[in-house]
């Protein structure tokens, strides 16, 4: 199987300013030769990421962005936080670099203030962390992502990529009962809100990729923020304004593994400061799904905390329309994580998301909530896909406008070059054949939402399988709610989920609240006008 049947090539990426593809020779715009190991939950991710960092020593390189950083957040107990671990690497003379969304204010539930004192503490350690603003207007910075560098032993170096922010609530664990430093969500959730989440650490070739992207908006020119009073605070209390040069690039790891990477990306298209590395944007994310979705045949496999944009779904809704064997199990959050108007806007636009699905395919279409055993529903603020086990992603992009235009987003799509033994091992029926890395990511995820043993879940090999596994036991689980929770709990942890019910005339004043303020398009006019990436 050609890679390109399912990657995009460097000329379908449609951003020939970035240097992610001229790494590559030939059009290539990926890598091959990585070991890429999924990391579900934050509290495993954070373990894993803590090992890294104390590994790191003098002259090794330590890049991350984020979305949302808590100082006091705890990577590992009693008292490893994450100003600790960040700042102990610094005095040890790791090169700590940081780019950190400067964030809306506190006040509109954001985090500005715990981004800022991130970034103070660490620099007092001898780290540069710089807020960086240089976004659309109510836009915001959402990746999440670490790479460590190793110039003297590269077969050390790492990457972890996805939708876990180093901040409140994320360090839950398979048991949901929620990360004690809870960050405010509604009551529904209770005091300490359990939250599903997936990063994956990548070891190879692709560390050098996803380095390439931290350089490149480390070295853009444009300054961090063009709002003259942040910018006057930031000179008045001595902020640093002004990145130094970063080292030199080590070069890329060698092959070790048997998986290939895809780094994509969404950056909008900005009309003043243009992205040097995007000058128009980039949107490889969307383009990449649009590509992967028109070899779906069996089985769709989502992971998603929003899905809730129209443009999306109906690219969704056109590959179940055009292949009557085609299934889509998704995996949301059943309810907001937010009160308030935006929560009307949010529930309108998963409303008419998951219409234009079950319009084209009711029958091959089923959303899941999550609970835990108490049956306290999981916030779900995973970002994953996997088609017909060949083509997986993980990263922090949502499946929503926002993501594929506006926001800048950074998800890795991976393919296993060892194929899968278990039957169906064409599950497609196009020769390319299931792939051991998708499979085992999705059916690792199925075990913990059925509540399965490794011997029962390679029967979820198969799609209908599957599907019909997930269907009969949310099914019962909802049911025994329902008859008031008589007798023994069913096995699983998953119940059907029941869209919100809008008041009549709810969409005429919520429908601009979701169009332009929660899933904005940051596309140029000309791909507005025809509807596309």
């Amino acid at each position: 199987m050609p890679l390109d049947d399912w990657f995009l090539t460097a000329d379908e990426r449609g951003n020939p300013s970035t240097r992610l593809d001229s790494r590559h020779p030939d059009g290539i715009a990926w890598t091959t030769g990585n070991e890429v190991r999924p990391l579900v939950h934050g509290s495993t991710y954070f373990a894993d990421l803590l090992t890294a960092i104390d590994a790191a020593q003098k002259g090794d390189i330590l890049f991350f962005t984020d979305w949302r950083g808590d100082p006091d957040e705890i990577l590992a107990e009693p008292d490893r936080t994450v100003r600790s671990v960040l700042s102990e690497a610094a005095e040890r003379g790791v090169v700590v670099k940081g780019l950190v969304w400067r964030s809306h204010l506190d006040k509109l539930q954001f985090s500005a203030e715990e981004n800022r004192h991130l970034g103070v503490e660490i620099e007092e350690a001898g780290g540069e962390v710089l807020l960086d603003m240089r976004v659309r207007t109510g836009g915001s910075h959402h990746q999440k992502f670490v790479v460590i560098r190793h110039p003297g032993d590269p077969e050390q170096d790492i990457a972890y990529v996805g939708g876990i922010d180093l901040g409140h609530s994320r360090r839950d664990d398979a048991d949901h009962q929620g990360d004690p430093q809870a960050q405010p969500m509604p009551d529904v959730y209770g005091e300490r809100p359990p939250w599903h989440d997936v990063q994956v650490a990548m070891r190879g070739p692709a560390v050098g990729d996803v380095d390439t992207v931290f350089r490149e908006r480390w070295e853009d020119p444009s300054p961090l923020s063009n709002n003259l009073m942040r910018v006057a605070r930031d000179r008045l209390s001595h902020r640093d304004i002004t990145p130094d040069p970063l080292p030199e690039q080590p070069p890329d790891p060698e092959p070790r593994g048997t998986q290939a990477v895809q780094i994509l990306r969404t950056y909008p298209h900005r009309r003043r400061n243009s992205y040097p590395f995007a000058p128009g944007g980039e949107r490889s994310i969307a383009r990449a799904y649009l590509k992967a979705l028109k070899r779906a045949r069996k089985l769709i496999y989502l992971e998603d905390q929003y899905l809730w944009s129209e443009d999306v779904a109906a690219c969704f809704a056109e590959a179940l329309n055009n292949n009557p064997d085609l299934h889509l199990i998704a995996v949301v959050p059943s309810f907001p994580d937010q009160t308030g108007l935006s929560t009307t806007g949010e529930n309108l636009g998963r409303n008419r998301a998951l219409e234009k699905f079950r319009a084209v395919a009711p029958d091959r279409v089923a959303v899941y909530g999550p609970e835990n055993r108490d049956g306290t529903p999981v916030y779900v603020h995973a970002k994953v896909c996997v088609i017909d086990d060949i083509w997986a992603v993980v990263g922090s992009d949502n499946l929503n406008r926002r993501s594929w235009t506006y926001d800048s987003e950074l998800t890795c799509a991976v393919i296993d070059e060892e194929r899968d033994q278990r039957e169906p091992q064409d599950p497609a029926g196009l020769g390319d054949g299931a792939r051991v890395y998708a499979r085992d990511l999705r059916l690792l995820l199925a075990a913990e939402h059925l509540e399965l043993q490794k011997h029962q879940v390679d029967a979820l090999s198969d799609p209908v399988a599957a599907f019909r596994a997930f269907k009969e036991s949310a099914e019962a689980l909802d049911e025994w709610h329902k008859n008031g929770k008589s007798g023994s709990r069913p096995q699983g942890r998953l119940r059907p989920y029941t869209p919100a019910k809008l008041k009549p005339l709810s969409g005429f004043w919520a429908d601009p609240l979701y169009k332009y303020l929660l899933d904005p398009d940051g596309r140029p006019r000309k791909l507005r006008r025809n509807d596309d990436f």
